[in-house]
C-alpha cells in the first residue's frame, strides 16, 4: 500500500510516516502543496493525506484538483482549524474524511482501514515488512524469500521480526536479549550467535545477496548489502 502524505510540519511528518511505515505501509512525503499535487498526479497512490494550511497551494484546492483527475484515490484532510466550516469546506472540495489535530495516531490508522475498504472492497491490509526478496508478513507472521516460504520456530521469528523491524540498525547481543527473550540472561550467553546462525541457514544460506551481517565486536544487522 502506497500513501502520500502533504504536511509541511516536521514533527508531524515524523510521527505519521513512522507509525505508518510500522504498520506495513510505503509513505511518501511531499513538503507543501506544489510537490504534492505534482506527486498526486505523476504517481501511484492508494490513499491521500493533506493537511489544509500549505505553502504552494492549500490543502483546499489540492484536494480539489486530486479529485478532478484521480477520483479514485480516497483523500483524508488534517486541520487544526476544526470548526463546522472548515470540515464542510474539506468535505466540500472531496476530502472523504478528516481528522482534527491533535489527532491519535490509532485513529488515524482506523480511518485510513476504512477507506481503503470503501474504496477497493475488502482489501488486504496486511502488515509486510519488504528487505530485497524477503518479506515478513507481520499479521500472519509469515516469512517469504524470493517466493519461497520459510518456516522458523516462534524464537527464530521473534528474532528475525525485531531485526526488520529495526532494518539497517546495529543490534547488541544485549539490545537483542531483552526484546527477544525479554529476560536477563548471563552476558556470557552465546544464544544470540547461535540464533543468528540458525537465521542465517533459513534465510541466507541459498541465496546470493546475504541480509544478516555481523558488525564485528558491536553485534548484528538486518539490511541490503550497499
Amino acid at each position: 500500500m502506497n500513501l502520500l502524505l502533504v504536511e509541511d510540519e516536521p514533527n508531524v511528518v515524523s510521527v505519521i510516516s513512522r507509525g505508518l511505515t510500522d504498520e506495513g505501509f510505503t509513505v511518501s512525503i511531499a513538503p507543501d502543496g506544489l510537490i504534492g499535487k505534482q506527486m498526486a498526479i505523476e504517481n501511484h497512490f492508494d490513499l491521500i493525506i493533506l493537511d489544509i494550511m500549505l505553502p504552494g497551494i492549500n490543502g483546499l484546492e489540492l484536494c480539489k484538483m486530486i479529485k478532478e483527475q484521480k477520483p479514485g484515490i480516497p483523500v483524508i484532510m488534517l486541520t487544526a482549524l476544526g470548526t463546522t466550516e472548515n470540515v464542510v469546506n474539506g468535505l466540500d472540495n472531496g476530502a472523504d474524511d478528516y481528522l482534527i489535530k491533535p489527532f491519535k495516531f490509532a485513529e488515524l490508522f482506523a480511518r485510513i482501514r476504512m477507506l481503503l475498504r470503501r474504496y477497493q472492497g475488502t482489501v488486504n491490509l496486511d502488515q509486510i515488512i519488504s528487505i530485497a526478496d524477503l518479506k515478513i508478513n507481520l499479521s500472519a507472521k509469515t516469512v517469504n524469500r524470493n517466493q519461497t516460504d520459510i518456516v522458523l520456530t516462534a524464537t527464530e521469528y521473534r528474532l528475525l521480526e525485531y531485526m526488520a523491524k529495526n532494518k539497517g540498525k546495529i543490534l547488541s547481543r544485549i539490545d537483542i536479549l531483552e526484546n527477544v527473550w525479554d529476560i536477563d540472561f548471563n552476558l556470557g550467553t552465546n544464544v544470540v550467535d547461535v540464533y543468528v546462525n540458525y537465521l542465517r541457514k533459513k534465510i541466507d544460506k541459498n541465496a546470493s545477496q546475504k541480509l544478516i551481517h555481523t558488525a564485528v565486536g558491536l553485534g548484528y544487522v538486518l539490511k541490503e548489502k550497499s
